[in-house]
């Protein structure tokens, strides 16, 4: 099938799956290099299965990628595993659900929040699946961190794409332009995990193939952000 008829079938966007072929995660079964056409099979079908679970259970794109090219994985264990962290989630959404209703009647419900068996399970997943270098980096960094301090770099990584917002007019070749993607770089790399030129390059391209990441990026800097910081990425990347 064609990638529109692909993409509405899986409900994923053309610009998602154009994205996920560039970084390798989801390749067409056929390219035609005469007219661009790109055409998916069944076996198109089952993997993009297999990235949604995984997606679902918010393992990220770079996680997922390696997971699936690795040499011993094994589709049925795999789905073996998503499936028991889906009914722990969904058990977990479903006491919340009803807590609302035993909330209403002025009972104590804190307990409905508990996630620790899901957080376990999930943990033992990225120690199965996930294990990379700058995982473990970002976990030895985020380890002793509260809700407040994870926000607050949060925020502060919102600022940086905001300053870049504010100067989308300008070439993203500009020195004002590289400067800050210098910013974001040193950012991420200070307080998250080490972001080589590569690492970065890639989060480029998620910022405008992730529509998630998209979405925020303009909310901070304005319509047009996400698409001008993973340009001037892309020239910061290629010197």
């Amino acid at each position: 099938m064609l990638i529109k008829e692909f993409a509405e079938l899986t409900g994923v966007s053309v610009r998602t799956l154009h994205y996920y072929d560039e970084i390798g995660l989801l390749k067409p079964a056929f390219a035609d290099k005469s007219t661009g056409y790109r055409f998916y099979d069944e076996n198109s079908l089952l993997r993009m299965q297999e990235i949604l679970f995984y997606r679902e259970l918010d393992f990220p794109l770079r996680s997922i990628a390696e997971i699936l090219s690795s040499p011993d994985h094994d589709t049925k264990k795999s789905l073996e595993e998503q499936r028991k962290l889906l009914i722990l989630k969904k058990e977990r959404l479903e006491r919340i659900i009803s807590s609302i209703d035993d909330a209403m009647k002025g009972e104590n419900i804190m307990s409905a929040f508990d996630n620790s068996e899901f957080e376990k399970y999930k943990a033992e997943a990225r120690e199965k699946w996930g294990r990379t270098e700058a995982f473990e980096e970002y976990e030895s960094k985020s380890a002793d961190r509260g809700k407040a301090e994870n926000d607050f770099l949060c925020g502060e990584m919102m600022e940086i794409f905001q300053r870049i917002g504010e100067i989308k007019n300008l070439p993203a070749d500009s020195g004002e332009a590289q400067n800050l993607v210098k910013e974001l770089q040193d950012f991420i790399t200070g307080n998250y995990y080490t972001c080589t030129d590569e690492i970065l390059s890639g989060l480029g391209k998620m910022y405008v193939g992730d529509e998630r990441f998209k979405d925020n990026i303009d909310k901070a800097g304005g319509i047009g952000t996400a698409e001008f910081a993973a340009k001037a990425i892309e020239i910061y990347c290629s010197k």
